[in-house]
């Protein structure tokens, strides 16, 4: 646990306008940040040597429908060299987008594409960003709350584009 209260202190004096909660449940440390330094506090948690958060084990989306902003993407971090799990979280609005960490943890790739397929969310600068699951025409993100139960209408042919 010290060396996540390590992770926490770096982050605050790093970062101290951008970390806007942190708490810890059940020995597991979660942190809110800013959306807009996303890749920064990233890019920091990665390669400071203290720390080396170098493996992103997952990484997903929560719809908190009606409240605003909607969204928060979820960061699900490991240190082997600390063996301490952090979790990141970033709120985006609807409409809103934010920064690809890909370039950061090459598997952030299809980890930000199923966010993006099931939720809608944007990451900008991602290298390949479209659907994963679903196909190309499908109407809606079927992870959002506001997504009908039944489905999408399914009465209406399936003509895919060409």
């Amino acid at each position: 646990m010290a060396e996540i209260n390590l992770a926490i202190k770096k982050l605050q004096g790093k970062f101290p306008a951008s970390v806007l909660e942190v708490k810890t449940f059940r020995d597991e440390v979660n942190v809110t940040v800013q959306k807009e330094n996303i890749m920064e506090i990233c890019k920091f948690l990665f390669s400071d040597p203290d720390l080396q958060y170098q493996m992103l084990t997952d990484l997903c989306g929560v719809d908190f429908f009606p409240e605003s902003p909607r969204f928060e993407v979820v960061y699900l971090l490991y240190s082997m060299k600390t063996q301490q799990r952090l979790r990141l979280k970033a709120k985006v609005g609807e409409n809103e987008s934010i920064l690809s960490v890909e370039s950061i943890w090459k598997a952030a790739d299809w980890l930000e594409r199923e966010v993006y397929d099931l939720f809608g969310i944007h990451f900008v600068n991602h290298p390949d960003l479209r659907r994963i699951l679903l196909w190309d025409g499908y109407e809606g993100h079927p992870l959002r709350k506001d997504f009908p139960v039944e489905g999408p209408d399914f009465d209406k042919p399936f003509v895919p584009e060409v």
